[in-house]
């Protein structure tokens, strides 16, 4: 389950030490499509995700760094469309996104999982990195509570030509049940 953990990384502000430890990572593991193939022991992702995580990766390792922080600010945190808050996309600012956060809180509670007080719930990595702790099934289970918002947010990103839209389907492609029956 360690690539929710790194798709986690990958969709948070990329700061210059996380950008660091990539690129080291991914030299140790023979480039980016290693680091994805190393991460994905269990195989639960198929080759084409791994090419798609790879290639932002290597995407993301060419921008400069100050670049990098800017476009992901200006995709992330100036474009409503592209929140990675979750519940944004079905609640707006309107008060009923209150009590969602809040089941949301209780929920990562009830599994251990004490999140920053600082981040609100719904934060996609922070989702991420809670997935990254559940098996498969109770992963796909709880990420497909929310395939139509990360359908949403990836045409979103995608109309935007955003390199991001390619982790966004990744993760929409592993919310949804119908994996599972087959």
């Amino acid at each position: 389950m360690q690539t929710y953990k790194l798709l986690a990384v990958l969709l948070d502000y990329p700061g210059g030490e996380i950008i660091d430890d990539l690129r080291s990572a991914a030299a140790e593991k023979g480039g980016a499509l290693g680091l994805v193939d190393s991460i994905d022991r269990d195989r639960l992702f198929s080759a084409g995700e791994h090419a798609r995580i790879a290639g932002f990766i290597d995407w993301a390792l060419a921008q400069d760094q100050t670049e990098l922080e800017g476009r992901y600010v200006k995709t992330f945190d100036l474009t409503p469309e592209h929140s990675l808050h979750l519940t944004h996309h079905v609640f707006g600012d309107d008060k009923n996104r209150g009590p969602a956060l809040i089941d949301l809180s209780e929920y990562y509670k009830s599994f251990g999982l004490q999140h920053d007080e600082h981040e609100i719930p719904d934060y996609l990595p922070m989702m991420l990195e809670f997935v990254s702790q559940l098996e498969e099934t109770e992963a796909r289970v709880f990420l497909t509570d929310a395939v139509k918002v990360f359908n949403v947010l990836a045409s979103n990103l995608e109309k935007a030509e955003s390199p991001y839209a390619a982790l966004v389907r990744v993760i929409e492609n592993h919310s949804s049940l119908a994996k599972l029956a087959a």
